[in-house]
């Protein structure tokens, strides 16, 4: 069975959980997480890697013993680390772990002062008023521990994209390289950059003698064929993705791809459209009575309805149709508009590599200017930098941008933005960057009320450039704090500031919606790929489908802009009064 990094990183990922719980070496633990973390950020197939023969220990954070436990998981599918470990606990236990809210510590005091094994009986003591006796629990952490076991006994599974689509893309190459395959697509959500994916909708045409839907359901990573026929298989893999399989005919495939690719919301607008023209339209194609007038791309199907083509990350019947009609639907970003990125980090606080190694990773992309933007000093779990630290780096960027040519580092910082709203840095230091970068990375349960003020407070800053992952989540394990997105929205408007769209597959954030309100309301949006490594930058295409989601154009992104325009639009958010450079 081919490993993907996604697996192993689940593996390095448990085993990190299930060493916290048992109180194990914490640089051990972190070891692990990082671990994880590289590899389910890495671009690279690590199983090719291997099979190659490749130097596992050039990748960050990976040393001998690390390398050792891939190449065993890549070998065998198994990991005998983790396999032992998981005797020295109750099985129930790391499925706790699934549950938003509850860590590795929160487990392990549960585990040891309730005797909590399995998700039934932690729903037990939430709902018997026993969790918030626990020291560091309370009443308000078991009420929202009962709400998170709730909503997870009731979701159904979904993928992070960044994880579907390291099954989606294997797949695919496999059925593209069957004889007699012409075209293979991924249709379905992932296809319109959602944020996670329930299961995967692949299309494809194929000659009629052509093995495509023998190879599918013998495919390495099948663990059940729910359903296999002539033009259409089901299956289940190992991982737990359900993925549909479709064979249809080359005059129909446009009208598929329309139909499969969704939502299913604006799917049904379409067909009501094509209703008024006298018109159906279903999977096989656009028909007047019997006979099929289009079908064969989707740009015909839009076309008989008088619709111009609509991008699928539009497809939501979120004012797409009525955009269209109009004449005005964007001309959408593309990664390949992006001129820089201006939230990274180094090995000077939690990242992996250098700051020439990192600016000469986005040389390769491309790219003409890179932000760096550590962690300030509050973030103490990130080595956080002191102003003595930043003012190092500001000279070692100095020196290096002496040297560099075609590309330029840009001086700034990710600091904290406190809970009163002030910044974690005095003003005379932030006052020497080329741009600051805020952000929010604690207190994340206060008011509506006081969250906002806080942010808002913080852009007020003379030195404030751009407000980073601005709600705070994390998909599927950290819900967005709640503010009033349209307040701070307008206070960047105001001030002249900007706001990021998360690139990191974990964050995506912006939302899509607020994408679209800050379009609306002219405010710029940045997307960063909040690299930690030099192979973060991969992560890029996934904030430019987000981007793309909410609507957003080249015009409507700041680091579309060349390193002159830029520089002009970032100055202006740094207006120190005179009394911070004195």
């Amino acid at each position: 069975m081919p490993i993907h990094n996604a697996d192993i990183a689940a593996i390095f990922e448990e085993i990190a959980d299930l060493l916290e719980i048992q109180e194990a070496n914490p640089f051990r633990i972190r070891a692990y997480r990082n671990a994880a973390r590289t590899l389910g950020e890495l671009s690279q197939d690590v199983r090719v890697l291997v099979e190659k023969g490749d130097d596992l220990k050039r990748l960050p954070g990976i040393g001998d013993d690390l390398s050792a436990r891939i190449r065993e998981i890549v070998a065998t599918g198994h990991c005998s680390f983790l396999e032992r470990l998981r005797t020295e606990l109750p099985p129930a236990v790391t499925e706790l772990l699934k549950i938003p809210g509850l860590g590795p510590k929160r487990v392990k005091t549960l585990y040891h002062d309730l005797e909590v094994q399995t998700v039934e009986q932690l729903y037990r003591a939430a709902r018997d008023g026993r969790i918030r006796a626990l020291s560091g629990f309370g009443e308000k952490t078991e009420l929202n521990i009962l709400r998170a076991v709730e909503a997870h006994v009731s979701r159904a599974r979904r993928f992070k994209l960044v994880v579907a689509a390291q099954y989606a893309e294997a797949l695919r190459t496999c059925l593209a390289a069957v004889p007699g395959v012409k075209q293979v697509t991924i249709a379905g959500s992932f296809r319109r950059m959602r944020e996670t994916v329930g299961d995967l909708d692949i299309l494809a045409t194929a000659m009629p003698d052509s093995p495509v839907m023998r190879r599918f359901t013998a495919y390495d990573e099948v663990a059940e064929v729910l359903s296999a026929g002539a033009k259409r298989a089901s299956v289940m893999l190992k991982c737990g993705l359900q993925v549909d399989l479709r064979v249809v005919a080359e005059e129909s495939y446009g009208a598929a791809l329309q139909y499969f690719t969704g939502s299913k919301a604006h799917n049904i607008a379409i067909r009501r459209i094509a209703q008024t023209h006298g018109l159906k339209v279903n999977e096989y194609g656009v028909y007047r009575g019997e006979a099929r007038i289009a079908g064969e791309s989707e740009e015909s199907v839009y076309r008989a309805v008088g619709l111009p083509y609509i991008p699928p990350e539009l497809r939501e019947d979120r004012g797409e149709i009525e955009a269209a009609r109009a004449g005005r639907l964007p001309q959408l970003v593309e990664l390949a508009d992006l001129h820089g990125d201006l939230h990274v980090h180094t090995r000077a606080t939690d990242g992996r590599n250098t700051l020439r190694e990192m600016a000469l990773a986005a040389q390769a992309q491309g790219f003409e200017y890179l932000a760096i933007t550590e962690h300030s000093r509050r973030l103490t779990v990130a080595h956080g930098l002191d102003p003595l630290r930043l003012a190092r780096q500001c000279d070692e960027i100095d020196a290096l941008n002496e040297q560099l040519t075609g590309i330029t580092l840009l001086k700034g910082i990710e600091v904290d933005i406190l809970e009163d709203g002030s910044l974690d840095l005095p003003d005379k230091v932030l006052a020497r960057l080329d741009l600051v970068v805020g952000a929010v990375h604690s207190k994340f349960d206060l008011s509506r009320a006081r969250q906002t003020e806080r942010i808002l407070r913080a852009m007020e800053h003379p030195c404030f450039t751009m407000l980073a992952h601005p709600t705070g989540r994390l998909i599927e394990k950290r819900e967005p704090y709640d503010v009033d997105m349209l307040r701070i929205i307008r206070q960047a408007k105001k001030r002249g500031c900007f706001l990021e769209l998360n690139a990191h597959p974990e964050r995506l954030d912006l939302l899509d919606t607020y994408c679209q309100m800050a379009k609306e309301e002219g405010v710029l949006v940045s997307i960063n790929s909040d690299a930690h490594s030099s192979f973060d930058f991969a992560n890029l295409r996934f904030g430019v489908g987000q981007a793309r989601r909410g609507w957003l154009e080249a015009r409507d992104v700041l680091n579309t802009r060349p390193l002159a325009e830029l520089r002009t639009l970032i100055k202006r958010t740094m207006q120190p009064s005179k009394g911070v450079l004195s």
